[in-house]
């Protein structure tokens, strides 16, 4: 069972690691790359631990991204 849902826009993109990254509770962080998330692959690992999260992205966000930039994601709306 995942650790945790997560929105992609609750994620950090990191430029040293190629992926969208979020905190673990181990310490290190959950990771997944744009090319995961293309091939519809919805589960961040983190390399330290076994945990896992899921994460809530919209797979069309990753079709066809041919350059090595992070998506545009909407911004958030103030609540």
């Amino acid at each position: 069972m995942s650790y945790d849902e997560v929105e992609i826009e609750d994620m950090d993109w990191n430029e040293e690691l190629q992926a969208f990254t979020y905190p673990c509770p181990c310490g290190d962080l959950f990771q997944i790359t744009k090319e995961d998330l293309a091939m519809g692959e919805e589960i961040a690992h983190c390399p330290s631990c076994s945990l896992y999260i899921t994460v809530i992205y919209d797979p069309e966000d990753f079709q066809d991204d041919e350059d090595n930039k992070a998506p545009v994601l909407p911004a958030p709306i103030p609540a």
